[in-house]
């Protein structure tokens, strides 16, 4: 066999569908994960420097951020392995097998594993999508406070009309009701939109918020390989042929 036909056995038994998904996986789980840990500790600073002057009021907060903190370092460490074990799953099941180790056989083990991964990654399509939906929260109150700001830009020959428009950390239930000031109204929101802190915190939540977006692509798109994996490994097992998604 010559090299050129040796390259082209080898690409035809490469699972394209499992890879892309595999190189999403990766990059999304890597933005969310990433960004969204340095986001809640830039998010921890805003509310001490600017709307709490007491510990008590935000050390609930605190203990918040630092949990959700873990819950990524696991997340991470999850999705890299799985990610691992569908894309290792998807070269088992093309033609690199059969020509590698002879007539394909479709044991009831392989299509008991083939069905496990498609219920699990639909389980983890449908949690994520909740992810999804979570981390556009705080993209929302980011976007309505740099809204606010604009305004406040504009109105600055009101200065009456300033100090009404406020963003009450209260409101969204990051600190008590009774934290003090709790609130950033007139001059003071406008400086602090203008900020470092504020800037590279919005922008860390829009990279995550993107990142979740990639990642369930991802498992959506392992989702479609798996079951198109599994349906070829029924129906075509039997002539010997594998699955090329």
């Amino acid at each position: 066999m010559g090299c050129y036909d040796c390259c082209m056995r080898c690409l035809a038994g490469v699972p394209y569908c499992s890879l892309v998904a595999t190189l999403l996986c990766f990059s999304g789980i890597a933005l969310f994960c990433g960004c969204g840990h340095q986001a809640l500790t830039e998010t921890e600073r805003l509310i001490e420097n600017y709307f709490a002057r007491n510990l008590q009021d935000y050390i609930t907060l605190a203990y918040i951020i630092q949990y959700f903190q873990y819950v990524i370092y696991g997340l991470a460490s999850f999705f890299f392995l799985y990610c691992i074990v569908l894309l290792a799953e998807g070269f088992y099941t093309t033609n690199a097998a059969k020509q590698t180790f002879g007539e394909f056989r479709s044991t009831m083990c392989g299509r008991c594993l083939s069905s496990s991964f498609i219920v699990l990654t639909y389980v983890l399509a449908v949690l994520w999508l909740l992810v999804f939906a979570f981390s556009a929260l705080p993209v929302y109150f980011f976007y309505n406070m740099d809204a606010t700001c604009h305004t406040i830009d504009v109105l600055t020959e009101t200065p009456a009309s300033i100090n009404q428009l406020c963003v009450d950390a209260r409101q969204y239930r990051l600190l008590p009701w009774n934290a003090v000031p709790g609130k950033a109204c007139g001059m003071t929101l406008s400086t602090i939109c203008k900020t470092r802190e504020y800037q590279t915190t919005y922008d860390l939540y829009i990279a995550a918020f993107a990142g979740a977006g990639i990642t369930l692509l991802a498992l959506l798109t392992y989702t479609v390989s798996t079951t198109y994996n599994f349906a070829v490994l029924r129906y075509l097992g039997r002539k010997g042929l594998g699955a090329r998604c």
